[in-house]
């Protein structure tokens, strides 16, 4: 999820310009699952695709291309109902042991985080590596969380294994997961649910829609402002269709949905993100608040403490950066260099694609710490032919938060 602002986070299938390759999951042992609105993705004309378990529409007939200019002009709606919705409640009753136990796997600071309110944040592990990232609301009474598809199953060991004794963890197997994105969604979303209008980026609640409880959080996955709507999958359709009714609204795949949340610097778990890179490295701190840093009233106490609290002082050898080619699109995985004869690799490209809003390509990719002015030029080792790149600020494209 996620630098990401939402966690919804990491699952975008590769398709011509994306980062994840479609058939990924094709080998499982598991049969795929369909998602809730599967019937309506046939009926509207999707490709469909397998990835992390589940059949899942890539893009319709207008094409990535065009629901890509169509989300950033007007309303997309993606079913993300594949990614991971988990309740986490204190035994106790008491609102704030849930949040108090959360803290010991994550270096964000969920104390704070006042009912109504979502929260960016990540599980780490004990060498500082990021487990996964996910999004954080609290509703009072419970801890609304959303994981990676691919990560549920280890997420839900991991907070069992580690929260049990203080809290009950919940997965949400009956409920979806819609995205509306773009200049025109809270428009169209508040048609159905006027309250709406008066949330703010990061703002959750809990609100009806045709008498199914849903939760509603101002945020998404594309730079654009937007909701994520998890409602039951019973109702999976009826809601979606009555959002599809408003002549600014298209179904989106999940191929714009990578090239979208590329231009919009956000990261992709399994991608920009692993178990392997900290979240000083991912450039990350911006979501680690005062309390849990050193010197805070909370410091520490989370998977990896050390090491991370070490770079956030010191700094990390590397960095995830920005980086504009300057010839041609640059793929996940090409190997970074100095100059365009040098045989020693400085670093890797994690993300990469033509940037439709942004008028060119775009990358993303891990360079040394010397390296990571705006402005610094690279050499990105393409089929055999070297490509210069730019570091370069994110995100590529303005951001259009409610705030």
């Amino acid at each position: 999820m996620n630098a990401s602002p939402t966690a919804s986070t990491a699952d975008a299938p590769r398709t011509t310009s994306g980062n994840v390759d479609p058939d990924s999951s094709a080998a499982a042992p598991n049969p795929l699952r369909s998602l809730p609105l599967h019937d309506l993705h046939l009926e509207r004309g999707a490709r469909l695709a397998p990835f992390a378990g589940f059949t899942m529409p890539i893009h319709y007939s207008p094409g990535i291309l065009a629901e890509h200019k169509h989300t950033r002009a007007a309303a997309g709606l993606f079913d993300v109902s594949h990614m991971g919705q988990i309740l986490l409640r204190s035994r106790s009753g008491a609102g704030a042991e849930a949040a108090c136990a959360l803290e010991t796997l994550v270096p964000v600071d969920v104390l704070s985080l006042r009912t109504g309110r979502q929260r960016y944040a990540f599980l780490t592990t004990e060498s500082g590596g990021i487990r996964d990232d996910l999004m954080i609301a609290n509703f009072g009474s419970f801890l609304y969380l959303v994981v990676n598809a691919a990560c549920v199953v280890g997420d839900l060991a991991h907070l069992r294994e580690r929260l049990s004794a203080l809290c009950s963890i919940e997965l949400l197997s009956d409920r979806a997961l819609l995205a509306i994105q773009g200049p025109m969604a809270c428009a169209v979303l508040s048609a159905l649910v006027p309250a709406v209008a008066t949330m703010r980026f990061m703002d959750a609640g809990i609100f009806s829609i045709d008498g199914n409880e849903c939760f509603i959080a101002r945020s998404g996955y594309t730079g654009e402002d937007g909701f994520e709507i998890s409602v039951p999958a019973a109702a999976a359709r009826s809601v979606a269709e009555r959002l599809l009714d408003h002549s600014s609204v298209q179904l989106i795949g999940l191929g714009a949905r990578d090239s979208l949340r590329l231009e919009a610097g956000l990261c992709l778990y399994g991608h920009d993100l692993s178990a392997e890179t900290t979240p000083v490295e991912a450039a990350l701190d911006w979501a680690i608040q005062p309390a849990r840093r050193t010197g805070g009233s909370r410091a520490g106490g989370f998977p990896g403490a050390d090491v991370i609290l070490s770079q956030l002082t010191h700094g990390a050898s590397r960095r995830l950066v920005g980086l504009r080619p300057e010839l041609r699109p640059v793929r996940e995985g090409a190997v970074l260099f100095a100059d365009a004869a040098s045989d020693a690799p400085l670093g890797r490209v994690t993300s990469g694609t033509y940037a439709p809003s942004a008028g060119g390509p775009v990358a993303m990719g891990y360079v040394p710490r010397s390296l990571t002015q705006v402005g610094s030029r690279l050499f990105a080792d393409v089929r055999g032919q070297r490509t210069p790149v730019t570091v370069c600020d994110r995100p590529f494209v303005p951001h259009h938060y409610h705030r």
